[in-house]
């Protein structure tokens, strides 16, 4: 008689739904097929983003859809019983048929969302779509580290990092406001100097100084979200080691006082001998009593006699 009957099955949050139905002839049976338009979505921090759920083909009047966030492999509701529900409420909001707008968008939105909808009137009553989501967050001013100076044929190097962007920050170096190319060699203006530049940590590195490199640093982080720079910061190129020999005889001069200072506390102490001591020895007289006699010269000389 043309009639096929048709037997499907589904599993729908661990309970297993089946439906019976037959078919006249080549006629398609009913079942739910979801679709979105982009799979792999991005947004900036802060911004809007709809995850798009469109629903082709159902037969049920009231279907019940869900949407779940999935982290580090871990499934929660963000959409459950017609409500918001998780780190997304008050932030998002469904839209016809089954899309999630999601308003003010943060770094920790960004995981896997998945659209699910169920419906038991259906020959296929359940389907679901994964979305991929990345909110993009813009670099925060750099911390930088130049050194402010340096002698000619030494090697030094300049540091850049930030910690806040995503995806991860690439790091560009300038000079006095311009560009420094990745490779010194491929500019006529810097084919001499001796530096090597590392994008993805950040790194300027001198392998030998010259005067000519004596200027004004900064370092710009950025990514596809926007970018940020630090504060310019100005490197001094010397032929001479002028702060290491400034640093010695610094040091020499503090040892002097403190020698002098050292002396000075030790005569105010009492510790110093008679200023008018002479080498003649004197022999104090042994008495019976056991009493100690100082000499009349030696009296005067210590300042107990005017």
């Amino acid at each position: 008689n043309g009639i096929k009957m048709s037997y499907f099955c589904t599993v729908l949050d661990r309970s297993v739904i089946c439906s019976l139905s037959s078919v006249a002839g080549n006629s398609t049976a009913s079942a739910v097929i979801l679709r979105t338009t982009e799979k792999s979505v991005w947004t900036n921090e802060f911004e809007s983003i709809e995850l798009t759920c469109l629903i082709e083909s159902i037969s049920t009047n009231n279907p019940r859809i869900e949407w779940k966030k999935i982290k580090n492999g871990v499934p929660s509701y963000v959409y459950f019983q017609n409500k918001i529900s998780g780190d997304l409420e008050h932030r998002a909001l469904l839209r016809e048929p089954a899309n999630l707008l999601i308003l003010n968008a943060s770094r920790s939105d960004t995981a896997q969302y998945r659209c699910e909808v169920a419906a038991i009137d259906d020959q296929k009553p359940f389907d679901e779509i994964l979305i991929s989501l990345a909110v993009r967050v813009k670099p925060v001013m750099p911390r930088c580290s130049v050194p402010e100076a340096v002698t000619v044929g030494s090697s030094t190097e300049l540091h850049c990092i930030e910690n806040e962007g995503f995806p991860q920050s690439q790091y560009q170096w300038f000079k006095n406001n311009e560009e420094l190319p990745e490779d010194p060699k491929t500019s006529s203006k810097f084919y001499n100097s001796s530096y090597t530049m590392n994008t993805e940590t950040g790194s300027l590195k001198f392998q030998s100084v010259k005067k000519e490199d004596a200027g004004e640093y900064y370092c710009q982080a950025r990514n596809e979200a926007g970018w940020s720079k630090c504060s310019p910061q100005i490197m001094e190129v010397y032929d001479l080691d002028i702060v290491g020999i400034f640093l010695k005889v610094l040091g020499g001069v503090a040892a002097f006082i403190f020698v002098v200072v050292g002396i000075c506390q030790i005569q105010k102490s009492g510790y110093c001998s008679c200023k008018d001591h002479t080498e003649t020895n004197y022999k104090v007289p042994q008495h019976d009593n056991r009493m100690d006699y100082a000499s009349p010269d030696e009296v005067r000389l210590c300042g107990f006699v005017t």
